[in-house]
């Protein structure tokens, strides 16, 4: 096999790999927001919760599945599956509140009141909700997105790029948002 041949095919790979991770991304980051304004709904009674985005999707909830779906597989021992669904979505959560704090001097979310958190960012018994929610998604609701992702592949193929340019310009937009609101308060 040549190179040029190898280049391609590696190539293809990584645009097929890059579209399918796009994919996981919007999916669950939707599904976040679903279950962050179903919570509100339960212990506010009131649905929508501000968000970083404009738009329906809380990255956080798209980075941590992503991050378990391709660090848990099959093979992995349960014990180390636990620890990952442990380990993953609280770092996520820690370093998102952390940053959103240091950059836009803004706590979407403040723990300090449960017992066991750290700065307000992260605490057990959400991170202990994590595990259970992580074990769901991988268990049960992951294999319906794989399938789903397999039934739209192809035209997937076509939008991603566009989900991403998407997420690109949501993400200028809610920068230059939180900054300028950051800034408007501090003075």
């Amino acid at each position: 096999m040549n190179m040029e041949v190898v280049s391609k095919m590696t190539s293809m790979i990584f645009i097929k790999e890059a579209g399918m991770a796009m994919y996981f991304f919007t999916i669950y980051s939707l599904f976040g927001w679903l279950l962050e304004n179903c919570y509100n709904l339960i212990t506010n009674r009131k649905f929508f919760k501000p968000n970083f985005l404009i738009g329906p999707f809380k990255p956080m909830y798209g980075f941590a599945p992503l991050l378990l779906v391709y660090f848990v597989t099959p093979e992995t021992n349960w014990m180390i599956a636990i620890l990952l669904c442990f380990l993953i979505p609280t770092i996520v959560e820690y370093a998102s509140g952390m940053l959103l704090q240091k950059i836009f001097n803004r706590q979407w979310w403040d723990y300090s009141n449960l017992p066991l958190q750290l700065h307000g960012h992260i605490c057990l018994p959400f991170s202990v909700c994590w595990v259970v929610l992580s074990l769901f998604c991988l268990k049960i609701i992951h294999p319906v997105v794989l399938t789903s992702y397999e039934g739209i592949g192809l035209i997937w193929n076509f939008l991603w790029p566009i989900t991403l340019f998407y997420f690109f310009v949501e993400f200028v937009a809610a920068i230059r948002r939180h900054t300028t609101l950051a800034h408007s308060i501090s003075h």
